[in-house]
């Protein structure tokens, strides 16, 4: 008998196919499922985490709680960077994927224990899919993003999960302003709210949460570099800069050979009168405030002083450009093309305060600001941390009703109503794919139940009542995270961006499908054996 012909390395670690390599899939994206399951909802636990500094993360925010996990197995990575992509598009709702579709796999075991083929249960998904966002769009109703009390009960659902949730009003009220300051129409009825670049958040330990407020301008880390320039100045002439106001020296490396002493002073000379020369064509303008982002060296800033001129230098690219937003100066690259409409005179107040040990540069009171500084006080550095990640949530929140102004009920009612509707429609599915269809349904159930479970609540006794009112076709109802009751979410007040469930279901069904679809998992060549030419390249 001929001996088998190895044609695939056995040493190189594990290799799972068919059958196995499903089922520890499966094993690996419940098992994040179920570290971030007690995240979910009000009475959500935290989670304290070490990062690799030997700080210290203190969240309940699923999406920082997984970017800080280590993990090995492949599944579980792509999890992990399901959450993110939630994170990055609509900023909320990464605990929801996460745990969703952990159960969207775990429904698909006994699917494939029926020896029902991955295929066909992916094709069920994806049927079960497009029902369930219709069904989404259905219970879901129009808001109108200008009713203040709408967009603050929204964004206070968002925050209501969170730690802050203690001042939820100020979170709510400084989210809204932010938004609403950074968002603009950019023509052809298109809005743009870029949080990310235009709406910072500052955070300075001390004082107290409380104090935390929306800045309707910049502020920037910086003082100013000569004690005798000015630290409050009204209706300032704003100038900003990308170029240095020192002297340029040259690009190469340069000799000169002097022969005499006077030379010497000459050399000095010309460099003085090229830094005036750069001074003068700033001063041409009588701007108040020059900010650039390289240096100023000691010559200029005696010339800028003289002339009454306020500077700050090298200051961050990020920042200067949140100032010409909010000032409506434009940067300029080169001293000689300054004009009269680069300077900013849209800031109203230019001031230098002292917080804690540090000075920072105020421009307040502009009078179209399109940008914003968030200015976050607090006890700790931890504390302060959490309540940025929580505010970048209700950021997003705000934003993304921006876009698409439409609500769904909040507390697994929605997830509720398309489990009912779906094992309705699951009886006029024919053949095999009615059992995975089915399988979509139960799945849904899961973010009610863990809602139940986490605030102490019966599951089995809540998920029944719980369903009997879906099915009698009230389709508000939901779960009140606090105290695990039923109630109509239209009025208790519950409501989260369709969006954000319309993205999360998206996400979660596409990511069982596409971990069902794998059969075979091998570790590929190690970077050893690559550098031991192991890859057959050339030594």
């Amino acid at each position: 008998m001929q001996a088998p012909v190895v044609v695939m390395n056995t040493n190189s670690g594990e290799r799972q196919v068919g059958r196995r390599a499903q089922m520890s899939n499966i094993t690996a994206a419940k098992t994040v499922a179920d570290i971030i399951r007690s995240c979910l909802g009000p009475k959500a636990m935290l989670k304290m985490l070490l990062d690799p500094m030997g700080g210290i993360v203190l969240t309940n925010d699923g999406h920082a709680i997984l970017r800080e996990i280590e993990v090995s197995h492949p599944a579980a990575k792509s999890m992990i960077e399901l959450s993110r992509t939630q994170d990055e598009e609509v900023g909320d709702g990464t605990t929801t994927v996460i745990i969703l579709a952990g159960e969207m796999l775990a429904q698909a075991i006994p699917q494939l224990e029926r020896n029902i083929h991955p295929v066909v249960i992916i094709q069920a998904f994806k049927r079960a899919l497009a029902d369930a966002l219709q069904i989404v769009e259905e219970v879901s109703t129009p808001v109108d993003i200008h009713d203040d009390k709408a967009m603050y009960s929204l964004i206070q659902s968002s925050i209501g999960t969170k730690f802050v949730s203690r001042w939820s009003e100020l979170m709510c009220s400084l989210a809204l302003r932010a938004v609403r300051t950074v968002s603009f129409d950019v023509g052809g009825g298109k809005q743009e709210v870029d949080i990310k670049r235009y709406a910072r958040v500052e955070k300075i330990p001390g004082g107290q949460i409380e104090d935390s407020e929306v800045i309707d301008g910049v502020m920037v880390n910086k003082d100013i570099t000569h004690p005798k320039m000015r630290r409050r100045i009204e209706n300032p002439r704003i100038l900003l800069l990308d170029c240095p106001l020192e002297y340029k020296k040259g690009e190469s490396q340069t000799n000169i050979e002097i022969s005499k002493e006077d030379d010497w002073n000459r050399i000095l000379q010309i460099e003085e009168e090229q830094v005036k020369h750069m001074c003068e064509a700033v001063l041409a303008l009588k701007p108040d405030v020059v900010i650039t982002e390289k240096g100023i060296s000691d010559l200029a800033q005696h010339f800028l002083m003289k002339a009454n001129i306020t500077a700050l230098r090298r200051v961050r690219k990020t920042d200067n450009n949140r100032i010409a937003r909010a000032s409506g100066a434009t940067i300029v690259n080169r001293v000689d093309d300054i004009q009269e409409s680069d300077i900013g005179t849209g800031c109203g107040l230019f001031e230098i305060e002292k917080i804690g040990d540090e000075y920072f540069t105020f421009m307040r009171k502009c009078k179209s600001p399109k940008a914003c500084t968030i200015l976050l006080r607090g006890p700790s550095k931890d504390i302060l941390n959490e309540v940025e990640r929580n505010l970048q949530d209700a950021m997003s929140v705000a934003r993304n009703v921006i876009f698409h102004p439409r609500l769904s009920p909040g507390g697994g009612a929605v997830e509720m109503a398309v489990s009912v509707k779906l094992s309705q429609l699951a009886r006029s599915v024919e053949g095999v794919q009615q059992w995975p269809y089915k399988a979509v349904a139960d799945a849904m159930e899961v973010i009610p139940r863990t809602l139940a479970q986490n605030a102490g609540a019966s599951p089995i006794r809540v998920l029944t009542q719980l369903r009997a009112k879906h099915v009698e076709g009230h389709t508000s109802w939901g779960l009140d995270g606090d105290s695990g009751k039923l109630v109509d979410m239209k009025e208790y007040g519950v409501w989260e961006p369709e969006a954000v469930k319309l993205q999360s279901i998206k996400t979660a069904v596409e990511s069982a499908c596409l971990l069902l679809r794998v059969d075979d998992i091998c570790s590929g060549k190690s970077a050893q054996q690559l550098a031991s030419g192991g890859g057959g390249g050339e030594e």
